[in-house]
């Protein structure tokens, strides 16, 4: 077999969130397939890294009153751990802020600005004239100019789907500070994607070519177009300042947009890795290297993989990828991740949790092939299909036999005579247990393919173990050799098993490999002429004793896990008890219609901070109040006038409605509600106030 230099990446997690399950699809699918190449003996290294600049750093760690470089080395520890535990290793996982990626992004930047595909012009965008700075799309809110709904970003619509340019909002707002954005104009570069150099070659290169999956080609069909048809818009690769990059190079006050940077972090993590293992970086990145280079990635950035990366890689004078591999979305029992249902479940949850990881592992592998589609996490499903195939099926047959083994034979399996005819029980049954068709499977990264075949043999090994009974044999002193024999089997097809499933399992993989008492195993390999009784453990081979391998998944540890998930809205904490004659002196109002928890999980009720309150001229029952809620600043007309004086509210904490549609009013837009008890009596007012220690932006729930 051809040995072959292999260089892995998966998509950079931003560093501005936790991993959840959904981002763990893409890492457990990376690392299987890399596993299973290391196994069959190539050159792998995968290399990945946290995508650590742009806006929204810089603004939350403003918010947490830290550096953005501090924000970033706690997140780059806890989406360390996260991947830790369920097993993904990397050969490095390093970060986009490093010298390496700053090297690779001003080198690839002046090779294209040299070759005239860097071209300055001006554009006009809204700028936040309280926090003085341009607003990139997201961070602008307004009405959409299709259909009219309020409180929509600056580049889509969720309503009705429409695309636009933030200057289309109607009444914009910036979601930084609540400020009306102005119209201000900059001068950005732009890489030029609409250059015939970078149109016809993606043509060749990502539409015509073996570089994507056929459904990702044909949507680079629809983007590059015809020849004659560019359809490629120039793409802006500069911010301005505030921001948190690298400054492009000559240009000060100006910076590399976040996207350029990200996959150029690839190289920057791998070149970290050459300097510390002393491996060529130019052997893998110079433009007629017979290495290979593959990226897995989610689809919704195919566009920037396939595009951008390869156009910008190509005309920089670097290798273009091997291959991109894009793969679809989680769901979770069929729906979209969701906080209020419990299913938007963050990594560290589910360890904290006690979870095994495996399990979810196992789950992906045996949902995963090579195409976009989405796959659904079905917790039933999950639970059933863990317990049946893992438990029921590969561990039982270890737990089946090896305590005869240790007990009755020393921990010494079969050799001899014996040995040779439990050869011939393998070829003769299990003469179909060759590793080329999963191995073919595994490359082509139809791990689901791969998952039937493995438990189809699974099956086929315990109907053998069912059949030969080695309990009933242990019954009769005479029947030594048989239970010998038949014990010494399932062992040997247990190991074999374990070979095939070692990229999914590697931590259980490991236990076993202690069990067996043997070499770490390898993938097995057979020639066209060779028996699979080849692949066995020797003659007489002695394992260790048998220790619990793995437990069934009890379902209440996925209720529990679901209900740490939840986000529910739960009543504000108790006020002291009141006295009998204080509840006499308001009318209760009646009980209102029941609602589900999933109606009242809808509400979004923050921690709001009063920071200013005034008087509306010509209005009998409303105050202005301005609400700072952590990331942004609001605007609400509140009806408690007859109950509050506003000097008395400015610097208290209250709590808020935060995503209720604004309401245009004669006095202005009120953007939320202030939550207040009352019972209706004039003046009889309370607005709601949280214990100490809560601050601005806390969900309440």
């Amino acid at each position: 077999m051809n040995k072959r230099k292999i260089l892995v990446t998966s998509a950079l997690p931003y560093a501005n969130g936790s991993i959840h399950l959904g981002h763990l699809v893409e890492y457990i699918q990376t690392d299987i397939w890399v596993r299973f190449q290391k196994m069959r003996g190539h050159t792998v290294y995968y290399v990945c890294a946290d995508d650590t600049h742009g806006t929204p750093i810089m603004l939350r760690a403003e918010k947490e009153g830290i550096t953005p470089e501090a924000l970033i080395a706690r997140v780059h520890l806890e989406h360390f751990g996260d991947f830790t535990g369920f097993h993904i290793q990397f050969d490095n996982y390093y970060s986009t802020h490093s010298a390496e990626t700053r090297h690779f992004s001003e080198d690839i930047y002046g090779k294209l600005k040299t070759a005239g595909l860097i071209a300055v012009r001006g554009i006009e965008q809204l700028y936040d004239p309280v926090k003085n700075m341009f607003l990139p799309d997201r961070f602008v809110k307004g009405e959409c100019p299709k259909c009219g709904a309020k409180d929509q970003y600056g580049d889509s619509c969720e309503a009705c789907g429409a695309a636009y340019a933030p200057t289309e909002l109607k009444n914009p707002y910036s979601a930084v500070s609540g400020a009306k954005p102005v119209n201000k104009s900059s001068e950005h570069y732009f890489f030029s994607l609409s250059d015939a150099r970078c149109a016809d070659f993606l043509r060749q290169w990502a539409c015509n070519g073996d570089h994507l999956q056929p459904e990702a080609a044909n949507k680079m069909r629809e983007w590059v177009g015809e020849a004659g048809e560019n359809k490629l818009s120039d793409w802006d690769i500069s911010r301005d300042a505030p921001y948190f990059g690298f400054e492009i190079p000559g240009a000060p006050g100006k910076y590399f947009y976040v996207w350029l940077d990200a996959p150029i972090g690839y190289m920057g993590s791998f070149q970290n890795l050459c300097a510390r293992e002393q491996i060529d970086f130019d052997e893998f990145w110079q433009p007629q290297s017979d290495t290979e280079l593959y990226h897995f990635i989610g689809k919704d950035i195919l566009y920037f993989h396939a595009l951008f990366w390869p156009a910008m890689l190509k005309n920089a004078g670097y290798r273009t990828p091997t291959k991109i591999f894009a793969h679809g979305f989680l769901t979770v029992n069929g729906e979209k991740m969701s906080k209020s249902r419990g299913t938007f479940i963050t990594a560290e949850s589910y360890l904290k949790q006690g979870l095994n990881p495996e399990w979810l592992r196992y789950y992906y592998a045996a949902k995963l092939n090579s195409t976009l589609e989405d796959i659904d996490l079905n917790l039933d499903d999950f639970v059933a299909r863990v317990n049946s195939d893992l438990v029921g099926k590969f561990i039982n047959i270890a737990s089946r036999c090896a305590g005869f083994i240790t007990k009755r034979f020393d921990g010494k399996l079969v050799s001899g005579e014996q040995y040779q005819a439990l050869q011939a029980i393998v070829d003769k049954h299990f003469s179909s247990w060759r590793p080329e068709v999963i191995e073919q499977a595994f490359e082509e990264r139809e791990f689901s393919a791969a998952i039937r075949q493995i438990m189809k043999f699974a099956d086929e090994a315990n109907e053998m173990i069912h059949n030969l009974a080695p309990w009933e044999i242990a019954k009769h002193a005479d029947r030594a050799d048989d239970l010998h024999r038949a014990c010494s089997l399932g062992i040997q097809l247990f190991y074999l098993l374990s070979r095939y499933l070692k990229p999914i399992l590697p931590g259980t993989v490991q236990q076993i490999e202690a069990f067996l008492n043997g070499e770490p195993l390898t993938w097995p390999q057979l020639r066209a002429d060779q028996p699979v009784s080849d692949l066995l453990l020797p003659a007489g081979h002695t394992i260790n004793t048998y220790q619990h391998l793995m437990t069934r998944i009890d379902t209440k540890q996925i209720d529990a896990l679901i209900a740490a998930n939840t986000q529910s809205l739960t009543a504000l904490p108790p006020q002291s008890p009141a006295r009998h004659a204080e509840k006499q002196q308001h009318a209760i109002s009646p009980i209102a219609e029941t609602i589900s928890i999933d109606d009242f999980s809808k509400i979004d009720l923050r921690i709001a901070m009063i920071v200013n309150a005034e008087h509306v001229q010509g209005a009998e029952k409303l105050l202005k109040l301005t609400l700072d809620i952590g990331s942004e600043q609001r605007t609400v007309f509140a009806g408690i006038k007859s109950a509050y004086d506003p000097q008395q509210l400015k610097g208290r904490l209250t709590v808020m409605v935060a995503n209720l549609a604004s309401r245009q009013m004669k006095f202005g837009l009120s953007e939320g509600m202030v939550l207040a008890a009352g019972g209706g009596n004039p003046g009889e007012l309370f607005i709601l106030s949280p214990d100490s220690g809560a601050q601005p932006g806390m969900r309440v729930k």
